[in-house]
């Protein structure tokens, strides 16, 4: 009997590229034994040599997979190339760390990643999984299964037998892998809903551009982005005009294509879900400036920037996870606070204002645990 297999699509154009392994729960089994069976004879003397020579892959299978990741993802080229260097840089730091006090292997570890940053995020659960002396079994998003496969046969080669498995397949392989007998301690890693408060008195033209690219870097689709902006008094105007001119000259396309800024939203469900949260908003008498969806083939969306928002919003109450950033007017900081404090919070947020000391102040009231001043998701 043929493995099934699932379609893996070009947000760009919305057609095919290729199939990859649809795994199913007898896979699910077959990579944990193995994942449990080569824990114990992966030594300590082995890691440092093997973090370093995953390095080495990483970045020589960069000219060959960035091209893939772009076209299974939609970023452009560029961010796709960036990954490999982020991963490959991942590996070589922990190659220089030391079983100890402080990194302690837990056993076989089962790492379920997302279509955002498929390399970048592999990089981030293996990395100090190996060196700390645990085996993975890595479950990519169904929506970019492919370099996360490819890279993983790499990497598989210069890895002890065992120590790396890659499984590809619809959503619910990642929740039979979650609920494999024995798992002990799940580490799961929430998004947000991350808010900006700017203060009355802020130049616009002196923001903008760092809080547009804190929103729409990677088409909005990245867990530590800025989801909804509190804009208070005198800001308002001038933060809703200054964005949407940014907005209005992006380049959106193909990541392919030389230029392009912001690629397309990576799939199907996730266009569905911006363009209806824009649309109701638009309903509930918000404005949208610029941006929507835009004319296929492809997911593609110009970045929407929704004024006269309000919290009770969907489009602000929840996280978008898109190229659309609502701007709410508030009158005094007091009520920004009450707003980015009571809406479902994230982990980060960020103060954006003229005068340093009174944005410190200001962040320091707000119940997240990062916040930026006058930056956001800072590396």
């Amino acid at each position: 009997m043929d493995h099934p297999r699932l379609a893996v699509e070009n947000p760009a154009t919305g057609r095919p590229i290729t199939t990859v392994p649809d795994d199913g729960p007898a896979d699910v089994d077959k990579a944990v034994r193995t994942a449990v069976g080569a824990w114990p004879a992966w030594r300590v003397s082995d890691r440092h040599a093997a973090l370093m020579s995953c390095a080495v892959v990483v970045e020589e299978a960069a000219p060959v997979l960035a091209p893939v990741l772009t076209e299974e993802q939609g970023k452009p080229l560029r961010e796709a190339k960036a990954e490999f260097a982020e991963a490959a840089a991942r590996f070589r730091y922990f190659a220089g760390a030391r079983a100890g006090p402080h990194l302690v292997g837990n056993g076989p570890v089962a790492a379920i990643t997302p279509w955002s940053f498929p390399v970048r995020l592999a990089a981030a659960e293996l990395a100090p999984s190996f060196a700390a002396g645990d085996t993975v079994v890595l479950t990519p998003s169904p929506h970019t299964p492919l370099t996360t496969l490819h890279l993983g046969r790499m990497l598989a080669e210069v890895l002890p037998p065992g120590v790396l498995t890659v499984l590809t397949g619809r959503d619910p392989l990642g929740e039979r892998l979650a609920a494999a007998p024995g798992l002990r301690r799940p580490a799961p890693e929430p998004g947000g809903n991350d808010p900006a408060i700017v203060l009355p008195g802020t130049d616009p033209a002196l923001i903008a551009e760092s809080l547009f690219w804190s929103a729409f870097t990677n088409c909005g689709q990245l867990c530590t982005a800025v989801e909804r902006v509190y804009a208070v008094g005198s800001a308002y105007e001038g933060v809703v005009e200054a964005l949407a001119a940014l907005a209005a000259k992006v380049v959106v396309g193909d990541g392919r294509t030389p230029g392009t800024q912001i690629g397309p939203v990576n799939n199907r469900p996730r266009h569905a879900r911006v363009t209806g949260l824009t649309e109701e908003a638009r309903s509930d008498g918000a404005r949208i400036v610029t941006g929507g969806p835009l004319d296929g083939p492809g997911y593609f969306f110009a970045p929407a920037i929704v004024a006269d928002a309000y919290d009770r919003m969907r489009v602000v109450a929840e996280a978008q996870f898109g190229p659309v950033l609502p701007v709410v007017r508030c009158s005094t900081v007091d009520e920004a606070l009450g707003l980015a404090n009571a809406t479902t919070p994230g982990s980060r947020a960020s103060v954006w204002g003229k005068d340093e000391e009174h944005a410190m102040a200001v962040a320091a009231r707000l119940e997240y645990g990062t916040v930026w001043v006058n930056e956001h998701q800072a590396s």
